[in-house]
């Protein structure tokens, strides 16, 4: 880093528990870096041969299944709307409302570590559209389109 230039925030997993109500096995988020306001945040998932997908899909050719990397995705956005805007998620939920242009250009695998790259394309409170890019070793392995919305939780 030069002279001038600041590091971007990162988020540790304490922070993504606290933003996030995912928990295992569908936690797909470790941690977090890049973070801007309103505008972007890189996630980072571990991908381990621990995760309990794997012994399904596929015996003795372990892939990450697409979805989950589209939702991990979602999660990234989640926890940029959520620190962004400061959620209490005790009174607010971030849902994943929809899915655009999916494409998946390389398995995901064991020991795989998934850059996955948001940035906000609009805002139009209380729904986020975002643009999705999960990399690996960086080179694309999916990408997407996909919005979110924040709403109250039942009282």
């Amino acid at each position: 880093m030069s002279d001038g230039e600041t590091a971007l925030p990162t988020i540790e997993i304490g922070e993504v528990l606290a933003r996030l109500p995912h928990r295992y096995p569908f936690l797909l988020v470790d941690r977090a870096e890049a973070y801007r306001p309103s505008e972007s945040l890189v996630g980072i998932k571990c991908v381990t041969i621990n995760e309990p997908f794997f012994p399904g899909h596929f015996p003795g050719n372990p892939v990450m299944p697409g979805v989950l990397v589209v939702e991990a995705l979602a999660q990234v956005g989640a926890l940029l709307m959520s620190k962004t805007w400061d959620i209490d998620i005790s009174k607010t939920t971030i849902f994943f409302m929809s899915v655009d242009g999916a494409r998946f250009r390389l398995p995901v695998r064991p020991g795989d570590v998934l850059k996955l790259h948001v940035d906000v394309v609009k805002i139009r409170a209380p729904v986020v559209k975002f643009k999705g890019r999960a990399l690996v070793n960086g080179k694309l392995a999916a990408e997407c389109e996909f919005s979110a919305m924040k709403a109250d939780n039942p009282q």
